[in-house]
């Protein structure tokens, strides 16, 4: 499984604006909606929303994997959105995140949900691959510097 499998370069965002959690999921959700705009984005909000209430998905390091999984979608969809000043989402380290990689994936394909998840947490565990995603000027190098690190691994 390659991240260029469930990501597309559409659902990436260099600038997010939100200042709050509830205001960067909302904004992520709207990333996805633009592959695919069929979805509800209150329901995709609300799924979300509960996975967090279980624990932050704020991992540390400045990263989020805000996931859920719902019936709404046959397969795998993410999103990727980089806030610059970085944004208080209840990590586990206490530091601003800067960088959210969502994942939605179908309630019924949980074998999927956990190779998706390890993918994004093996690529972004390294400090190497964070800064390239950071130093990013904008969208289209972010998604080109997540697929070339996604090759290395």
């Amino acid at each position: 499984m390659r991240i260029s499998d469930f990501l597309h370069p559409a659902a990436i965002e260099a600038d997010l604006g939100a200042s709050n959690k509830a205001g960067v999921l909302r904004e992520l959700v709207g990333l996805i909606l633009k592959v695919q705009p069929d979805l509800d984005p209150n329901h995709l909000v609300d799924t979300l929303q509960r996975r967090e209430k279980l624990q932050s998905t704020g991992i540390g390091e400045g990263v989020a994997i805000p996931h859920g999984k719902t019936d709404a979608v046959g397969d795998v969809i993410a999103c990727v959105g980089r806030s610059r000043g970085g944004v208080d989402f209840q990590s586990l380290d206490g530091q601003p995140t800067h960088l959210f990689f969502t994942l939605i994936v179908p309630e019924s394909k949980h074998g999927l949900h956990l190779k998706a998840l390890a993918r994004v947490s093996r690529l972004l565990k390294d400090a190497t691959v964070r800064q390239a995603l950071l130093d990013a000027p904008d969208a289209g190098s972010l998604y080109a510097a997540l697929l070339a690190e996604d090759e290395k691994l």
